[in-house]
Formats: C-alpha cells, sequence, structure tokens
C-alpha cells in the first residue's frame, strides 16, 4: 500500500528538513506514510496537523499515527481550507507544508469507491463521500459537448469528441468497467497505457475540482508557512505540475508591495523517483516533486 511505501519520502523528508520542536501540516495525510516519517525525524517534540478529505483514509491515518497522539491533529477537510484550520488548532505558522495529489493505493484498491477502470464498481469518483455529485452524474447527465470539453482539458484526451458521443449514445452507464469497455471499443488500444486511463483521470478531477483546489490550497499553504519554511508538492499529471510550477515561478518574482520575493525556489527544475524507487513502486513514476521556500 502506497501508505506504507509514499512517494519520494527520502526526498520530501531533505526538502522539509523534520526536526524537534517544529511545526509540519500535510494536507492530503492520506494512510500517512510521509507523515509517520515527519514525526519520526521531529521527535520528541515536534507536531503535524494531518488533513484529509476522504475519511476513510483518515480513519487509517489515526491507526498508524496513534503511538504520537499528543503531537498529531487530524481533520477531515480539503486543504483548499488548510491555513483556517492550521489557524483555528494552533498549528500555524508551520515550518513545512506537504501536498501529495497523487490518489493512495487504499482508494484504487477499493472498487465501490470507483477510482479504477481495472475494477468494477460504481461511476463515483468522490473523494468526499458526502458530497452529491458522482462520476456517474456527470457521465449520464451532461451534454456531449461538455464531457467533450472536460475530457480534452481534464484529461489531455485528443479523442474527447468521439469518446463523448459513444457515452452519450450508450447511456445510461453505471459502472466502471462499462465506462472502461466502451472506451476500449471507441478508440482503440495505444500502447501499454489503458485507453481508460485520461478519461478516469478527467471525470475524477471534474467530480472533485481538484485544480481549483490546488490553485487555493497552494495559496493558503504559503500564507501560514514561517518565513524559512517550505512548501513541497508532489504532483502526478502534467496538469497539476504546471500549475504548481507557474505559482511557484510567479511567488518567486519581486513585488513593489513587499520587501522581497514571496517564495524561493528550493527545486529548479523537479525531482522525479529514482529507477530503484520506480522498480518497487510503479505507481511513483509520473511523480514531480517541486519545493519552495517561504521569504518575506
Amino acid at each position: 500500500m502506497r501508505g506504507h511505501d509514499p512517494v519520494l519520502c527520502d526526498e520530501v523528508m531533505t526538502a522539509l528538513r523534520p526536526h524537534p520542536g517544529g511545526t509540519y501540516v500535510d494536507g492530503t495525510v492520506g494512510a500517512a506514510g510521509h507523515a509517520k516519517r515527519v514525526l519520526e525525524l521531529s521527535s520528541p517534540d515536534g507536531r503535524l496537523l494531518g488533513i484529509d478529505l476522504d475519511k476513510e483514509s483518515l480513519e487509517l491515518a489515526e491507526q498508524v499515527l496513534s503511538i504520537y497522539s499528543g503531537r498529531v491533529g487530524l481533520y477531515p477537510a480539503s486543504f483548499s481550507r488548510l491555513g483556517e484550520i492550521a489557524q483555528q488548532h494552533g498549528f500555524a505558522p508551520a515550518d513545512g507544508v506537504l501536498l501529495d495529489l497523487g490518489l493512495s493505493s487504499m482508494q484504487l484498491a477499493s472498487a465501490e469507491r470507483g477510482f479504477s477502470f481495472q475494477l468494477d464498481g460504481p461511476l463515483d469518483m468522490r473523494f468526499d463521500r458526502g458530497s452529491d455529485v458522482t462520476a456517474a452524474d456527470l457521465v449520464n447527465t451532461w451534454r456531449a459537448d461538455e464531457l467533450a470539453d472536460i475530457l480534452y482539458r481534464f484529461g489531455e484526451e485528443r479523442q474527447s469528441r468521439r469518446i463523448a458521443r459513444a457515452i452519450v449514445e450508450a447511456r445510461p452507464l453505471q459502472t466502471t468497467i462499462e465506462l472502461a469497455e466502451l472506451v476500449a471499443r471507441t478508440i482503440g488500444r495505444r500502447g501499454r497505457i489503458h485507453p481508460a486511463t485520461r478519461t478516469f483521470q478527467a471525470l475524477r478531477i471534474a467530480v472533485n475540482d481538484e485544480l481549483k483546489e490546488l490553485e487555493l490550497g497552494l495559496a493558503q499553504a504559503v500564507s501560514i508557512l514561517a518565513p524559512g519554511g517550505r512548501l513541497a508538492v508532489i504532483a502526478f499529471h502534467s496538469l497539476e505540475d504546471r500549475i504548481v510550477k507557474r505559482y511557484f515561478q510567479q511567488r518567486s518574482r519581486a513585488s513593489e508591495v513587499q520587501d522581497g520575493p514571496l517564495l524561493h525556489l528550493v527545486t529548479r527544475h523537479p525531482i522525479q523517483p529514482t529507477w530503484a524507487e520506480q522498480q518497487r513502486n510503479p505507481r511513483s513514476r509520473s511523480a514531480k516533486l517541486r519545493v519552495a521556500e517561504r521569504g518575506v
């Protein structure tokens, strides 16, 4: 499980520099793999706030971090509210913030969550299972042009119009396998990547409004960093990575209203997993880590 083998863990620890007495925020705590390491390295009195929109992930994190109970706070929320929650619960200013934007192995392995095109389950894809809109709602009610737009924008799917037309003609679609097989029949197989990969990515991003959440979360994270505090972000596809790269670059420029830039780039280019990590954990292959440090 990815919670026990967190992506780029050594590199993240090098970036965040956990130390005794430090305060840290993991905005996507998941199965708590990174969080556990931060707490180990910041013993005996470093503190960590763990946030996750997925309540099932938080339950697992609570078990994993139970031995650090006096040093940990766990809260169910989106990282787009990270700053507000950190301020309310005494975790600001922070010495380090982590956003790991990937799906957890637990989420992918649960057929009923609907994230995987390899497991038969409902077309759900919600991080917060209390939210109203599911992937089935989009697939079965949106117009073909609306579906094509999100497949192209959020999945970078060049066959978006063909797929959208096929979806509308095949309605109703209720399960992940139904949708995956429809996409495969419509555009065929192209190399090793499953033909439904981009479609599932696009629907998941749309259901959870992930790109807007990321833009809000980056600003929230920087707002609570102490001077010299660091923000580390792991992205798993180009849309996320471009948003992170652009935000870091924009905030690393000098401003007329500040004495200096808000951020300093720690990584000019993204850090990617070593060959050894990619062999050990194939899901790490697309990961890119970017790090920035709070200036003024």
